[in-house]
């Protein structure tokens, strides 16, 4: 059986052109449908509290744009502020109001286009533009530490320039407080008070990561009359991951690198009455030389525990005074027993080797001690010394944060 060939029927390249000619014809005519024809100029028929002339708007009130023809509605409001942003609005269900549902920005400039159709459904626009009036009070933030390289124990922190007490503005900081870390980790604000807020990640910083921390608050309205003012970035790395715990039941510290134990090192801590605090430090400074007097933590110099010292290779860790440095006097109680005043002590020679090993950020944890535990916020970075569940209780974006009137001490009293 043969196959028959397929006729395919031949259009007329004159019909098919005539056909499009006729159908363009059809869509663009005065006759043809109304949402194919230019917006006509909705100026008549809009109306908004957008200031005249050189008149700059009030960034505490709302943008309102209102409909005022009789046979119209507005269907679409875009306002987009210089930086590129957004203003949130919304538009009565009649579509003869729109208003923004978000604070303006201060000292911004916004182009607003407003759409509208009449009864029979024909479009309409309108453009507007207009400046925001600059902020009366700027709230600036202050990141810390200064850039460098640190150990992984230390806290990102944030001192704001004026006190915000309003969960919903501290939420609005937050918000606008960008901390990135490369490896990602998960991390949380803690408000210490109404001005100083610490950043640390749910566990240690990873080894030789990358921290950038950045605010986005420039413009943006934190409460009546306080809008946020410019920040400067802040980049830092950490190092090694490096830990000395001291055991001061067994006189022992052991520096551990990554996990890798590095040195162990007979120590002697606070004796009774001036017991060494337990827990998590970090290391705050490192000082080659540090005069050491028992008058500045109340001994008498005419007491039996008096002290007037220079004390070397000394690395503290908190602000009271609590340092661990070289302390010849006590070689013989090293490794056996607790002499010191609170400080913890070794030889000439392990004191050097651990000042020029650790760096600012990297932790001290003290363990078997009778003394009370450190303090998170106002002894120094005591940070660690929170669970997760309770440091993530100190953010505003947190339903069950609970607000706290911590201060953050700057107490110089040296403990040998």
């Amino acid at each position: 059986m043969m196959n028959t060939p397929r006729i395919r029927p031949v259009v007329s390249c004159t019909l098919l052109a005539m056909t499009l000619v006729a159908g363009a014809a059809a869509c663009g005519g005065p006759d043809g449908h109304p949402l194919a024809e230019q917006p006509y100029d909705a100026a008549d028929e809009i109306s908004s509290n957008v200031p005249k002339g050189n008149e700059k708007a009030d960034p505490d009130k709302p943008l309102e744009v209102t409909a005022t023809g009789d046979d119209g509605r507005i269907t679409d409001v875009t306002a987009v502020d210089t930086a590129g942003h957004h203003l949130q609005g919304e538009l009565a269900a009649d579509g003869l109001r729109w208003h923004s549902t978000v604070p303006l920005a201060a000292g911004t400039r916004y182009n607003v286009k407003v759409s509208v159709e009449d009864d029979d459904g024909a479009p309409g626009s309108r453009t507007l533009s207009f400046e925001t009036a600059p902020a009366k009070k700027l709230l600036t933030v202050t990141f810390g530490p200064h850039a460098g390289t640190y150990g992984v124990g230390q806290p990102i922190t944030a001192e704001l320039s004026a006190p915000v007490k309003d969960k919903a503005a501290r939420a609005t900081v937050e918000r606008s407080l960008r901390v990135r870390s490369t490896p990602a980790v998960t991390g949380s604000w803690y408000w210490v008070d109404d001005k100083i807020l610490h950043y640390r990640p749910q566990e240690y910083w990873p080894a030789r990561a990358s921290i950038e921390v950045s605010s986005n608050m420039a413009g943006i309205r934190v409460a009546k009359g306080l809008y946020g003012g410019p920040t400067k970035a802040l980049k830092i790395t950490t190092g090694d991951r490096v830990e000395a715990i001291t055991d001061a039941a067994a006189h022992t510290m052991t520096v551990k690198r990554n996990g890798k134990v590095i040195n162990t090192i007979p120590v002697t801590t606070g004796k009774p009455g001036f017991d060494t605090r337990n827990g998590v430090k970090v290391v705050l400074s490192k000082e080659y030389s540090v005069r050491m007097r028992g008058e500045t933590i109340g001994i008498s110099s005419d007491s039996s525990d008096g002290y007037d010292l220079l004390v070397y290779y000394a690395t503290r860790v908190t602000w009271s005074g609590e340092y661990v440095h070289a302390a010849p006097w006590s070689v013989g109680s090293q490794g056996y027993e607790n002499v010191s005043h609170g400080c913890t002590g070794m030889s000439n020679t392990q004191a050097q080797w651990f000042f020029n090993t650790v760096r600012e950020g990297d932790i001290v944890d003290v363990v078997g001690s009778h003394g009370p535990t450190m303090t998170p916020f106002d002894n120094g970075y005591g940070d660690w010394n929170l669970s997760w569940a309770k440091w993530q209780q100190g953010s505003a974006l947190n339903a069950t944060a609970a607000p706290t009137d911590t201060v953050q001490a700057a107490r110089l009293r040296p403990e040998v």
